[in-house]
């Protein structure tokens, strides 16, 4: 892919961001009877989207809104999906109580952002939804609460193309966004994207690099380093799920020093050594996970629990802090595998985030933090 073609990529919009364009338009049209062609939506990451309407209309005392969902130029199995919000007034003043509707799963497994018995609408979106609820309230000067039920059109059977039922979400869908925006990320956009942020961190005189694997992690590391040390802004880098690529890129650029900076579920990946560390392999790094919790603590029921896990996240909570050793194994076989993708001398820093945005290990002890400064 040209980088011509890249820049041109389309970003789109998450399942989140419709859900909450959906609950604005049949507010809009509650206070209004007039149906919006579009609305706007204050997104996660500060910025503004404006979203078209694809249709508004009363349904049995409450007003049913459709948005369909537009993935860009990263097409995934919700692109095109139409999620909408059926709404109603409350008497309990400024609240926004969120339900789902048909289509929209329901957690039924720990280890996920909601906790089970809840509807698969996540706390980004929730809050997205009820900040656009509640705008169109003061919008009106009205001290009514809102009532909402999120929908997806066909959503049980897309949901059998997907992870869901395997991660505990049953009978549909997940509503999901960081910031309410989906970028573009093809391989070829994504890779060309690492090679150049590389080239530029290289450029500015960086000699550190702190590899993260998505928003989330680099937030945190943003906030880790910059407290620490004075990192160069080029120096933070996403890397997605292009680990064995990644580490090739800096023996290219010939960068001696870079962190890994990662969730639990990353970086078990990592540590077992696959160059792209996509949630496909979550088997067998929950495999090996329980191998390494036995023969580390000696505890044969907690490795079958381990082992049981749902999600990496669920096996984060049994492992950590009580058994901080099994961390220090993963983060040390991390490192490990970075030498192994990186054909230049490079020296690793391994860090594990828990998911609250605290390090839960370093590689690098209390004492070198310290009296470390990175150049």
């Amino acid at each position: 892919m040209s980088g011509r073609e890249t820049k041109n990529l389309r970003r789109g919009f998450t399942t989140g961001t419709a859900a909450a364009a959906a609950v604005k338009a049949a507010l809009v049209y509650l206070f209004t009877t007039q149906v919006p062609g579009s609305v706007n939506i204050n997104l996660l990451n500060g910025q503004m989207l404006d979203v078209l309407v694809d249709s508004v209309s009363p349904h049995h005392g409450l007003v049913r809104a459709v948005v369909v969902k537009d993935a860009g130029d990263d097409p995934d199995i919700t692109h095109r999906a139409r999620i909408g919000a059926v709404v109603g007034l409350t008497d309990d003043p400024g609240t926004v109580q969120i339900t789902r509707g048909k289509g929209v799963g329901m957690v039924t497994k720990p280890g996920l952002e909601v906790p089970p018995g809840e509807p698969a609408i996540n706390p980004g979106p929730r809050k997205m939804i009820r900040d656009a609820a509640l705008q169109v309230l003061n919008a009106y000067h009205s001290n009514a609460g809102v009532s909402v039920e999120i929908f997806v059109e066909n959503g049980e059977v897309l949901a059998e193309k997907t992870l869901n039922r395997r991660l505990g979400i049953e009978g549909g869908l997940s509503i999901l966004g960081t910031t309410g925006l989906v970028n573009p990320l093809s391989h070829e956009a994504y890779t060309a994207t690492i090679r150049s942020a590389m080239s530029v961190a290289r450029a500015c005189g960086c000699d550190y690099v702190v590899l993260t694997t998505g928003r989330r992690s680099e937030r945190f590391s943003q906030a880790f380093f910059t407290d620490l040390y004075d990192v160069h802004p080029e120096a933070f880098i996403q890397i997605g799920d292009f680990f064995g690529m990644s580490m090739a890129c800096l023996a290219e650029n010939k960068i001696p020093n870079a962190v890994l900076a990662v969730f639990f579920g990353k970086a078990l990946k990592m540590a077992r050594g696959f160059a792209h560390t996509h949630a496909a392999k979550s088997d067998l790094t929950m495999d090996w996970l329980a191998d390494l919790v036995g023969d580390e603590t000696g505890n044969h029921a907690l490795a079958r629990e381990v082992l049981n896990a749902n999600t990496a996240r669920h096996a984060f909570g049994m492992v950590w802090p009580g058994y901080p050793r099994v961390l220090e194994r993963v983060g040390t076989a991390m490192i490990r595998s970075a030498e192994k993708f990186c054909p230049a001398p490079c020296r690793f820093r391994a860090v594990i985030y828990d998911f609250q945005g605290g390090v839960a290990f370093d590689s690098f002890s209390h004492k070198a933090l310290k009296a470390r400064k990175v150049e």
